[in-house]
């Protein structure tokens, strides 16, 4: 969000960009701490390292921090613009909320629900300082690539999926599906990506951190599971997509100085 704030100018608004990431963080630890409630015996398998599988935290516990979080967020988040209240409070946390109790394991629902979650934090941080229009274009980049990396994600949690009885797209659609609507959005995303540059925009800048930190590495991850289409490549793409996310309001920032 400080990077977001950044796009948009308003760094020297010192308060209002401390609660706006003050909110981000306390839904971002709550939906995290109750998804891993949610996902106790998935993460046995898939992840045993986290808080509750290795024993480190209890269920009880988490579900507590999770209310705090909420409830701390929300409580930000009344001092914040009326646009910033409705997506904050009335559509963001009912949606992580409901991601994580019901719409994780529905087909490709659960992923796009995700990926618009965290699409949705640049619009409210744009609603925050009553400037939306800058956001869209990073708000859709962080879809696209979330949503990719959310696929991804899949196939490399299948295992512990279908322990739990989850119905993801990897485990109806198979995973020779799933790589194929994932090279699908990765053009999509690649060539909407330069849209921002061809029309001006955004500077010269932006297509070169573009390419280095975002089309680059969408390649390796099609052409690493085209060449190994299994779990042990869908989490190195994971990763690698992280990295892409992050890359890409770098160089929307960049594109606007």
């Amino acid at each position: 969000m400080v990077l977001a704030s950044a796009i948009l100018g308003v760094l020297t608004e010192i308060n209002t960009v401390i609660r706006v990431v003050m909110v981000v963080l306390c839904y971002t630890g709550a939906a995290n701490a109750l998804n891993d409630v949610v996902d106790y015996n998935i993460d046995l398998i898939n992840r045993p390292m986290r808080p509750i599988p290795s024993g480190y935290v209890n269920k009880k516990s988490a579900l507590f921090i999770s209310v705090l979080l909420f409830s701390t967020g929300s409580f930000l988040c009344l001092e914040l613009s009326q646009n910033a209240k409705v997506i904050g409070i009335v559509i963001a946390m009912p949606l992580m909320v409901l991601y994580s109790k019901s719409l994780k394991g529905v087909p490709l629902i659960g992923n796009m629900t995700i990926a618009f979650i965290l699409g949705l934090a640049f619009l409210f941080c744009g609603a925050a300082f009553d400037n939306m229009a800058p956001m869209w274009i990073p708000t859709v980049l962080a879809f696209g690539l979330t949503l990719v990396r959310e696929l991804v994600k899949d196939i490399a949690d299948m295992n512990g999926d279908k322990s739990a009885g989850l119905k993801t797209f990897p485990i109806t659609a198979g995973i020779d599906k799933t790589i194929q609507i994932t090279i699908f959005l990765t053009a999509c995303i690649g060539f909407g990506a330069f849209i921002p540059l061809i029309t001006g925009y955004y500077g010269f800048l932006y297509g070169i951190i573009l390419i280095l930190g975002v089309e680059i590495p969408l390649g390796v991850v099609v052409v690493s599971l085209v060449n190994n289409p299994g779990i042990k490549a869908a989490k190195h793409s994971a990763r690698l997509l992280k990295f892409s996310t992050i890359a890409g309001l770098i160089a929307i920032y960049i594109g606007t100085l």
